[in-house]
């Protein structure tokens, strides 16, 4: 049987990686700050109707 080693990633591989994470997160974090938002006005806009 051979033996399963994990991958391991240079440290220039682990920082694209991290970077590219972070990026994500941020896109994540903006869209659901965004429906927040948008979720927020549409129910002050109907209790004022």
């Amino acid at each position: 049987m051979t033996e399963n080693k994990p991958n391991r990633m240079t440290p220039e591989e682990e920082a694209r990686f991290k970077q590219a994470r972070k990026g994500r997160n941020l896109a994540i974090g903006g869209v659901l700050l965004f429906f927040a938002v948008l979720f927020y006005a549409i129910t002050i806009v109907r209790m004022g109707d």
